[in-house]
């Protein structure tokens, strides 16, 4: 019997040439990632002075990585614990005790009175990926509504959870701003109840915020249109360089009664890009509530990753948590949001001082990581090929790559490849 079963399992892996049976050969290389694809290729160019405008992840003025003070403080605090499975339950915990208050505030009705489901989650996109698959579950035919542009995984998260998207005006590429009427008409014209993604600060990729008087409008028209707010909060200190300041328009919707989903993560803010700790979070109308959706959440991760590991979020807990910790973390996310804006000034200034005819406001105009430069496909091909400068191809820029040594050879590959379209 033994000897009959291995006869027809050898037949059935192999063939006349010993080789497996075809079970992959239907399967092609997946698309590049547009961002990944970009700091490829700036790796595997040798020229000595490229620059590197497509990474999302801050840098310091000589260009390198960051690890921040009040980081190095906290690994000093934890140094020694026992990362045992009994602990992990309440660092998650107090994780997302300490990141509600960051974003919603820590004197909110809601987050007093614990009307909130949230979860530990892999860093924002991890969060985004969770709600995506709560939203499939209990809204099955709804869609969602993404900004036009957005972050291109964005799209990935929820196709991928079969959640369908589809887009709403928000950036107008004549005046390098937010196109609000348009906005405001999409999300008129939205069926009532729909989904909608929001970047409550420092959008990415365009840069480009409404102001505080255009939030309270769309908040508003939310109202009455019922639509559900989820904000995907990624570069809370980037935009002002103020926490409170740069989560105000999530607390003009909790203002105006909305129920909120968000995603948090302090992959940037906190420099722990390595590290995936994030939060997801979902207001409810009472903790009854609040405990059925967060047992959702929690059921929804076990089956995706078990449970996130326990180290970086004991250093963001201790940060959040410890008043001197962040203190000093508060300070330092300044001193981050003061370099960029600081190189956003200086690029527009060399530009000017270049002689360029174009109108680069929207440099400084624009706020947090990113900069919608304006550049056309094929001068961003241009850039790359002429000068060895690196971004995506829609002309996306992080303003971290930009440093005091390299914008002058930047602001001058910009001015070379836009010539063309500047007057005489």
């Amino acid at each position: 019997m033994w000897r009959s079963y291995h006869l027809l399992r050898r037949s059935f892996f192999s063939t006349s040439t010993n080789r497996a049976l075809p079970w992959w050969d239907h399967v092609g290389p997946a698309p590049k990632d547009p961002i990944t694809s970009v700091t490829e290729a700036f790796l595997a160019d040798t020229f000595p002075t490229k620059i590197n405008l497509g990474v999302g992840a801050y840098r310091d003025d000589e260009g390198k990585p960051v690890v921040l003070q009040c980081v190095r403080e906290a690994e000093t605090k934890i140094a020694g614990c026992d990362f045992l499975e009994s602990i992990s339950s309440a660092v998650s915990s107090k994780l997302v005790e300490e990141s509600v208050k960051l974003v919603y505030g820590k004197d909110s009705e809601v987050v007093k009175e614990g009307r909130f489901a949230g979860v530990q989650a892999l860093s924002g996109t991890g969060a985004c990926r969770l709600f995506a698959e709560f939203q499939r579950r209990f809204y099955p035919e709804s869609g969602i509504y993404l900004p036009d542009p957005t972050w291109s995984n964005h799209h990935n998260i929820w196709r991928d959870a079969q959640v369908p998207c589809s887009t709403f005006s928000y950036y107008h590429p004549d005046s390098k701003g937010l196109n609000f009427n348009a906005l405001i008409d999409d999300v008129k014209n939205a069926p009532d109840g729909s989904f909608f993604l929001l970047h409550p600060c420092a959008h990415n990729p365009t840069g480009v915020d409404p102001t505080v008087e255009q939030w309270r409008e769309i908040s508003h028209q939310f109202k009455v249109k019922n639509h559900f707010p989820f904000f995907d909060m990624a570069y809370q200190g980037f935009a002002s360089g103020d926490f409170d300041i740069d989560a105000l328009s999530i607390r003009i919707f909790l203002e105006d009664g909305h129920l909120i989903g968000c995603a948090q993560s302090f992959a940037k803010n906190m420099g722990l890009y390595g590290h995936r700790v994030g939060c997801l979070s979902i207001l409810c109308n009472d903790t009854k509530q609040a405990v059925a959706i967060n047992s959702q959440l929690q059921k929804i991760a076990r089956a995706m990753y078990s449970s996130p590991p326990v180290h970086g979020i004991s250093l963001v807990s201790t940060v959040m948590s410890d008043p001197d910790t962040k203190e000093l973390w508060v300070k330092e996310v300044k001193g981050m949001a003061n370099r960029i804006r600081q190189m956003r000034t200086n690029l527009q200034e060399s530009l000017k001082q270049l002689g360029s005819s174009l109108n680069w406001e929207h440099i400084t105009n624009q706020v947090g990581m990113f900069c919608f430069s304006g550049l056309t496909p094929k001068e961003v091909e241009r850039i790359v090929k002429e000068f060895h400068v690196y971004m995506t191809l829609d002309g996306r820029m992080s303003m971290a790559g930009v440093t005091t040594s390299n914008v002058k050879y930047l602001a001058n590959a910009i001015h070379e490849v836009t010539k063309s379209s500047q007057k005489g």
